[in-house]
């Protein structure tokens, strides 16, 4: 199959590493396509994300490596979408939408008003506990809520690691995965985003920084994904050069497990297209 990543993080943002550097490493690995996703400037971080002003600068350079390493690998230039992003993605070769943090209803909208979904434990734990009176259930449905409406927020090709709340979850540290109500909302989103056109990714970001065994989505809901008639697509989720194909072949595997026979890659035209599960 064709070596695809198209969820690639620099210095530009939070990642590690330069897009050159970046680039290097995807080629000593074999890869065919490197897709670079810059975190959109959003309205509650202003850490991790491209400042606005300096999109044309990111455009700007993976456009320079484009053409320097065109003979040796496929480049992209792309965007990580975030709901509460200040600019619309535009000029992009692919969107992908994530929902990383979100605003709960009824307070104003300062960053102290966000629930940060995947930044730390203890940023989840004060949410929890002062927003949610100790329900991480509720806390899980209010993203799902909004999860379900990424596709037409950020007009994304690629839905992000679908089910992050659960990045700090593993043996159910905060809220059991069986819930029926935890079920129901992760169930009420695949509906609707299961109607648009959009991928979901096998995201093995998590497991790079040792905070899951498995990605993203869990086994269950990728199986429900399968059974929806969704397409998916492999991403390391990199912020640095050693991962930026890091547990395709478990993800593969895991793929294949939950009915999956195909999995979308980009061809040499950088479409999408789908190939046959090696």
């Amino acid at each position: 199959m064709r070596k695809v990543n198209l969820h690639t993080h620099t210095c530009f943002c939070d990642g590690k590493n330069t897009p050159e550097e970046m680039v290097i490493s995807a080629i000593e690995k074999g890869m065919d396509v490197l897709g670079f996703s810059g975190h959109s400037s959003s309205s509650f971080d202003g850490e991790g994300c491209i400042p606005d002003c300096d999109i044309p600068k990111y455009k700007a350079e993976i456009n320079r490596l484009k053409e320097k390493y065109k003979d040796d690998i496929l480049i992209l230039c792309g965007i990580e979408q975030d709901y509460y992003a200040t600019q619309p993605a535009e000029g992009f070769d692919y969107i992908i939408g994530s929902v990383h943090a979100f605003h709960k209803d009824g307070l104003d909208m300062s960053p102290a008003s966000f629930v940060f979904v995947d930044y730390n434990i203890s940023r989840l734990e004060h949410a929890i506990e002062n927003f949610y009176h100790g329900d991480a259930v509720s806390l899980a449905e209010d993203y799902f809520e909004k999860v379900s409406h990424v596709v037409e927020v950020t007009k994304c090709d690629i839905i992000g690691h679908f089910d992050l709340i659960t990045k700090f979850n593993e043996k159910e540290r905060f809220f059991d995965e069986n819930n029926p109500r935890y079920i129901a909302a992760v169930d009420k989103a695949l509906r609707r985003l299961l109607k648009t056109n959009a991928i979901f990714e096998i995201n093995t970001g998590a497991m790079a920084k040792n905070l899951r065994t498995v990605p993203y989505p869990s086994e269950s809901i990728l199986k429900k994904i399968n059974q929806g008639g969704g397409k998916i697509i492999l991403s390391s989720d990199s912020h640095w050069t050693d991962t930026v194909d890091f547990a395709f072949a478990e993800a593969r595997k895991l793929a294949k497990s939950c009915g999956f026979t195909s999995l979308v890659t980009v061809d040499e035209k950088g479409r999408f297209i789908e190939e046959e599960i090696k």
